[in-house]
This record gives C-alpha cells, sequence and structure tokens, in this order.
C-alpha cells in the first residue's frame, strides 16, 4: 500500500479519537471548542433543503472559518462529501498533505508558475478568465479547471456577455474543465431590489451554460449558491452547492431573514480563562491610554485572550461582555493584544482559572459570533475566520 494510503487510514483513526475531547488539557490559555456533530446535523440539514441531484462542496477556506480545516474536511468526509473548496493553493496543499482527498477547488487565483504544484497535489484551479487560461496552459502541464463565469459580481471571471472568450476557455490543450460556476453577490437580502438582481445572475448563468451545451461543450459541474443561495434560492437546481458560513451554524447576520428554514446549530464556541482578580479603586484607570476611569470602587478580572487571537479591539467600545460563572461581565478598557479586563464586581467568587465564555453557552446566557458582529460592525465570517492560530482547538462529540 502507497504511503499516502497508509497516512490516510492512521489519520481517520486518529482523528475521532482526538474529536472526543471533552476539554482543553490544563495550561491552556484560550480555546476554541468545536461540536463535530453539529457540523454533521448542519450538513444533513442543508442537504435536507436541497434537490436530490445537488452535492455539497464544503468551504473551508480561512482555517474553515476558523474551525479547523483539516478536521473539518475530514469530519465532511465521513459523512459522504468528497468536494471541498478553499481559496488560495496553500490551504489545498496543507489538506492534501495530510491526506484529504476528494477533489478540492482552489476558488482565487494562483500563479501560473505554480501550475506544477497544482497537479502534483492535484487541485483543481478556477479559471478565472480567457488570459489566465492561456498562461496556465503555456506550462504544459494537465491541470483539473473550473471556469468562473462572472454574471455580475465583478470580481473574478470571464464577462457573461462575451461567450467567445467563455467558450475558448474549453479548448486549452493542457486544462481538463470539470467544472464551471459563478457567485451570487446579493443572495443574503429578499429585498425587491436585490431578489430582482440575483434573479438577472441566475437567468445569466443559466444562458451561459445553455449557450455552452447548445455548441457541444461539457461544462462539468454546474454550481452557483453559496449559503444564502441555498437558503433562498433551494429550487436552484446545480450539480454542487457551496456552504460557507451555514455550514459552521450561522448566518452572517443574525437578523437576516431566509426562504428556507433550517435548523443550524453554531458548531464553535470560545473560551478563556481568568488570570487575576484585583480591587480598583475609584479614579485609577484601567489599560492602555487610561481609556477607563471608574467613577467608584470595583473588582476587576483580567482574560487572558485579545486582539491577536481574533477579539476585535473595537469590542469594549460597543458593550462588549463575556460570561463568566454564567454572568455577564463588561468588557472595560481597551483590548490588548494578549489580555482583556472585564467588570466582576456584581459577579461573586471569582477567582484566578474560574473558566470565561467569549462565544458560546454558560448556563442560561448565551453569547453568539453574530451578536459580536453587530456590536462590530462586520459579520459572523469575518469574527470566525479571524480568529488565530495560537487559540487551541478541542474538538468533541454531543
Amino acid at each position: 500500500m502507497k504511503t499516502w494510503a497508509l497516512m490516510d487510514r492512521l489519520l481517520m483513526l486518529l482523528i475521532p479519537m482526538a474529536g472526543k475531547k471533552e476539554a482543553p488539557s490544563r495550561g491552556h490559555r484560550a480555546w476554541a471548542e468545536i461540536n463535530l456533530t453539529h457540523l454533521r446535523h448542519n450538513a444533513a440539514e442543508l442537504k435536507r433543503v436541497l434537490p436530490p441531484q445537488s452535492r455539497i462542496m464544503a468551504v473551508v477556506k480561512a482555517n474553515a472559518y476558523g474551525h479547523g480545516s483539516l478536521e473539518a474536511a475530514r469530519e465532511l468526509s465521513r459523512e459522504g462529501i468528497a468536494h471541498f473548496a478553499v481559496a488560495e493553493i496553500g490551504e489545498g496543499i496543507a489538506l492534501r498533505k495530510h491526506g484529504v482527498r476528494g477533489d478540492i477547488l482552489v476558488l482565487g487565483y494562483t500563479s501560473p508558475e505554480r501550475a506544477p504544484e497544482l497537479a502534483r497535489y492535484r487541485l483543481t484551479q478556477t479559471m478565472v478568465s480567457r488570459e489566465y487560461g492561456e498562461a496556465l496552459n503555456a506550462y504544459g502541464v494537465k491541470l483539473n479547471v473550473h471556469v468562473k463565469i462572472d454574471t455580475g459580481m465583478n470580481r473574478l471571471g470571464v464577462p457573461c456577455h462575451d461567450p467567445h472568450s467563455i467558450m475558448a476557455c474549453y479548448r486549452f490543450s493542457h486544462l481538463n474543465v470539470t467544472g464551471t460556476f459563478s457567485h451570487l453577490s446579493m443572495s443574503d437580502s429578499l429585498g425587491q431590489a436585490e431578489t430582482r438582481f440575483t434573479q438577472q445572475q441566475l437567468d445569466r448563468f443559466e444562458l451561459a451554460i445553455g449557450q455552452l451545451r447548445e455548441a457541444g461543450i461539457d461544462p462539468g459541474l454546474v454550481h452557483i449558491q453559496s449559503s444564502y443561495g441555498i437558503l433562498n434560492y433551494p429550487e436552484v437546481s446545480c450539480d454542487l452547492v457551496r456552504p460557507g458560513i451555514a455550514l459552521y451554524g450561522l448566518l452572517s447576520r443574525e437578523e437576516d431573514e431566509v426562504r428556507t428554514k433550517a435548523d443550524l446549530r453554531p458548531v464553535l464556541s470560545l473560551r478563556s480563562v481568568v488570570t487575576q482578580v484585583k480591587e480598583v479603586k475609584a479614579g485609577d484607570p484601567v489599560g492602555y491610554g487610561r481609556n477607563f476611569i471608574p467613577s467608584c470602587d470595583l473588582r476587576i478580572a483580567t482574560v487572558s485572550i485579545g486582539y491577536a487571537d481574533g477579539i476585535p479591539r473595537s469590542l469594549s467600545e460597543h458593550g462588549g461582555y463575556v460570561l463568566i460563572r454564567g454572568q455577564r461581565a463588561r468588557i472595560v478598557g481597551s483590548i490588548c493584544m494578549d489580555q482583556l479586563t472585564v467588570n466582576v464586581t456584581s459577579i461573586a467568587g471569582v477567582r484566578q482559572g474560574d473558566p470565561v465564555t467569549l462565544i458560546g453557552q454558560d448556563g442560561a446566557e448565551t453569547i453568539t459570533a453574530g451578536q459580536i458582529a453587530a456590536r462590530c460592525g462586520t459579520v459572523a465570517n469575518e469574527i470566525l475566520s479571524r480568529l488565530g492560530s495560537r487559540l487551541e482547538r478541542v474538538y468533541r462529540y454531543d
């Protein structure tokens, strides 16, 4: 048996064992708990709302939105998912080196100079333009590619109104086109104008695919829906769908309405610990810049997590809080690179070593990534994907 196959079988055995770990070993300063049962559940829910012929291409870019790309890909592989999407070649190579099989699509641009690496690691590259296809083809390396058609987002892709250039992408001698796709830019909104534009994109894509087939060109696997495309346009019948944020149990914004109700369950919780508790007198400043000066005596707890771990520095300015002993503790003072401080005056018995929840549930209280995103004027996708590499990832099953 080949070495890579032996490694693949070994990893398949080891990772479930790691997934049963219920809590981090003692001494971790901050960690993310990843519920693999919820990940499996979300994949099943998304499959449930889709046409039977539509298969999932799991988006595991940006370290699987902070959840751990290797562990997420391997868990989803065990659920029968055989297609994955990454943003850039390095992410795809890392998955291959750790034994992830199936098709891995690189959604973004890869320098043509790296064509031999794309071939070596059996990665499928997005053809972002006709000219890019020419450059890839010139290296003389046999590659699988998906052609991206720009239907109105004006980011990457061959313009949908240029059928001559689109068809040319399927005629390169060294490039094997195994798929054709586009991306919806407004499928997260159900407003009248937004819905009209999304339908226009869908119509443009359908027209382009029809023109290819009429010309005797096989477009390969066809896909256009990401998370909101699935939830708002589940009736669209494609070979693949590309869920990202929904696969991890969230919407980008909690207030978003979607046409299809799916029981999505958050996969990630974020924890840290109290490292010190001290009494602070009225008038004594806390943290950098003397940005917080209490008007009365307080008890302040320092927590070992900061913006280098992915906590938005602005969270303290927008009413951010954490959970300690099932109660809310307001963040006070500037969030530092590695630490933050919270007011625990009203929480009895807080001491060094107490667990702190930044995302997740503690008792009857819950903080979601969406709530943090709303406070900071962004989306849950950013809050999760910015979680730092020095955070321990702890995998478990319910």
